[in-house]
């Protein structure tokens, strides 16, 4: 019994895997009603599964893969149909315009103003009247246009001098090698070695993490 559980639960595990992967990305980075839904059925679907005796791998392979084909073509209607779109996914709402509450947005969303001072303060505003636009998007995430004099000024504002935008590589991870960030750093192993001989580092292994930037070359932390 344990056993037949055991590998419904890897396959099934390695069928939803499957499945979300095909479906993309997106699945995981805007959740909205219908993916919270999907995603539901999805993981019960293989739950009752794997606890009834009268169902075996066939079934929950096949229960996991009908339900994400029915997704992905929910998701082709909605990337083709803006009204499909709108009915499956929402479409955001404007709770706050020209600083003025909207009070029917705010009641259409059921949402409080209580909710509303909370969402706004993990934004970082602690007045409601600090805002000029508040957008509720689709997964439930609140969107702040703040007022001119709440506003953070940029460096267009304070006339700062234009500077070229770098990114940082992971060089070493877990006393282990990225050999594919070395290369997208325009690096090789020969000057890593050297760099570390300076910190009089031995070995990879003895590196928990070490990260390179072009203005700030190489920065290292050893295991402590």
């Amino acid at each position: 019994m344990y056993k037949d559980i055991a590998i419904e639960l890897i396959v099934g595990f390695l069928s939803l895997l499957v499945v979300l992967k095909f479906l993309g990305k997106i699945q995981f980075s805007q959740v909205t009603p219908f993916d919270f839904i999907t995603a539901m059925v999805m993981g019960n679907l293989v739950g009752d599964a794997i606890f009834d005796g009268e169902t075996g791998i066939k079934e929950v392979i096949f229960s996991v893969f009908v339900w994400g084909i029915l997704i992905y073509i929910v998701e082709f209607i909605t990337q083709k149909s803006s009204f499909m779109r709108k009915f499956f996914e929402g479409s955001p709402s404007i709770l706050i315009q020209k600083g003025e509450i909207i009070y029917k947005q705010l009641k259409k969303n059921n949402m409080d103003l209580n909710q509303l001072q909370q969402l706004m303060r993990k934004q970082g505003y602690f007045s409601i009247f600090e805002a000029e636009y508040v957008i509720l998007e689709r997964d439930g995430q609140i969107s702040i246009a703040p007022k001119h004099e709440f506003s953070s000024p940029t460096n267009q504002d304070l006339h700062i001098q234009k500077k070229s935008v770098e990114i940082s590589f992971a060089i070493i991870m877990d006393g282990k090698l990225q050999s594919h960030n070395l290369r997208l750093a325009d690096l090789d192993e020969a000057w890593l070695d050297k760099k570390l001989k300076e910190k009089k580092i031995k070995n990879y292994k003895d590196v928990f993490y070490a990260e390179w930037q072009k203005s700030r070359g190489l920065s290292i932390t050893k295991y402590s």
